[in-house]
């Protein structure tokens, strides 16, 4: 079972993508609340493995407990690990032949509900961030010693916030009368930047900067880059790698990275094995979904196939 209140988005649709079938071997890279693991698990049956990944550790001792029969039978594999450490893993396993792949990406629902995580932009708590505590950088950090044309530069990129430069330009007029320490202290200061005819149309006006933050803590468009080929290299032929997305910043890297090993092509200078587009377009979901849950509404779902007549490294 999942943990109580984690809704994953599209999870019938992903899964059904991946083609699971009793006895194969599937990788979640992202196990959160093991919402989609729950579901893989029952597909894949008694004969099936299933490898999960997180980076955080929270994640992975909830796992331990709610799929505790799992665990104990092996069908269940729970490991720490972030994207980038996905052929490690890979490897210290046997190299089992993987049918499919699954990225859900973006902060998970228990995470965000605990305000010591300093994820959420609605509750008081430390600006932390960091999915893996071992990190060294937290938000705090960032928002306290950045020079405010850097402050700028990263709240413009990951979080493609128009209001970015006076933002940061009050982040620092801010920590030079007192450091900022708490979620509630930074979003008063962005709700103090932002025009009020702006802060009421759109989004929660902390959002797009709380986001940009998550990213630059995390490193998250560095992992997925480096998650994503790794897993089409891991991939066994016939294989599939399925990415849901929750931003623009992460769909178009997915996409990149999809449509060059597609067409052949290398990116950032690796080679990448060919692959068959299974979604043309990405999956959206539909508006029963967002309904039941709003956090679906920006949720992209892209699916690529290992072609058959490469075999998997070594």
């Amino acid at each position: 079972m999942e943990r109580k209140g984690h809704q994953p988005v599209l999870r019938d649709e992903a899964v059904w993508l991946l083609k699971c079938r009793p006895g194969g071997w599937y990788l979640d890279c992202t196990f959160g609340g093991g919402g989609h693991a729950a579901l893989i698990l029952d597909l894949i049956g008694p004969a099936g493995r299933l490898i999960a990944l997180d980076r955080d550790p929270e994640a992975i001792r909830l796992g331990k407990e709610l799929f505790r029969d799992a665990v104990a039978q092996g069908r269940l594999i729970l490991r720490q690990a972030d994207f980038r450490e996905l052929r490690r893993v890979w490897v210290e396993l046997g190299q089992p032949p993987l049918e499919g792949i699954l990225f859900d990406l973006g902060v998970s629902s228990f995470q965000l509900e605990d305000p010591g995580r300093g994820f959420s932009y609605q509750q008081e708590g430390p600006l932390d961030m960091r999915m893996d505590p071992r990190q060294g950088v937290t938000a705090a950090e960032l928002v306290n010693t950045l020079p405010p044309r850097e402050l700028a530069k990263l709240i413009r990129r990951y979080g493609e916030e128009r209001w970015a430069g006076r933002i940061a330009r009050f982040i620092a007029e801010a920590r030079a009368r007192r450091r900022i320490e708490t979620t509630g202290q930074l979003v008063e200061v962005i709700k103090d930047a932002i025009p009020a005819a702006a802060r009421r149309r759109g989004p929660h006006p902390a959002k797009r900067t709380f986001q940009a933050l998550r990213i630059a803590v995390n490193q998250e468009l560095q992992a997925l880059g480096s998650g994503l080929i790794e897993a089409l290299e891991v991939a066994a032929p016939g294989g599939r790698v399925a990415v849901l997305s929750f931003h623009s910043l992460e769909d178009r890297l997915v996409k990149e990275v999809f449509r060059a090993a597609s067409a052949g092509q290398t990116y950032q200078g690796r080679v990448l094995p060919p692959v068959r587009l299974v979604t043309a377009r990405p999956l959206e979901p539909r508006p029963e979904e967002v309904a039941a849950n709003p956090r679906a509404r920006s949720a992209r779902l892209r699916v690529a196939e290992r072609r058959r007549s490469t075999q998997v490294p070594s």
